[in-house]
C-alpha cells in the first residue's frame, strides 16, 4: 500500500509482518520486543507475527473466533493474555521471564 504525500511524491507503508517469513524471523522478532521491556511493543509484535502468518488460519488452529484475534492486536487491542501466549505457542515457542540483571 502506498501513502500520497505532497505533489506526486508516494511512500510505502511498512508492514513488519511482511518481513516475518520464517521461525527464525519469528524469534528474531520476539526477541527484539521482549528485550524492550514494553508491555504494547510486545502486543504489537505479536500481533505483526500474527498477521504474517494469517489471522483466518491461525484463528482456526488456535479454536478462536476470528474476530476475536482481529480485536485482539490493533493498536488500541486489549488482548487476553491466553490469546498473547497462544499464538508463539502455535508457532512451537514460548514466552520466557528471567531475571533482571541488575
Amino acid at each position: 500500500m502506498s501513502v500520497a504525500a505532497e505533489e506526486n511524491v508516494t511512500f510505502d507503508v511498512y508492514d513488519p509482518a511482511e518481513f516475518i517469513n520464517s521461525k527464525e524471523a519469528v524469534i528474531a522478532f520476539l526477541e527484539e520486543a521482549i528485550a524492550e521491556n514494553d508491555p504494547e511493543f510486545l502486543l504489537r509484535t505479536i500481533g505483526h507475527i500474527a498477521r504474517s502468518k494469517g489471522m483466518a488460519l491461525l484463528a482456526q488452529e488456535l479454536n478462536l473466533d476470528g474476530s476475536v484475534l482481529h480485536k485482539s492486536f490493533p493498536p488500541d487491542g486489549n488482548p487476553y493474555f491466553l490469546t498473547v501466549v497462544k499464538v508463539p505457542d502455535n508457532l512451537g515457542l514460548r514466552i520466557r521471564l528471567e531475571r533482571k540483571i541488575a
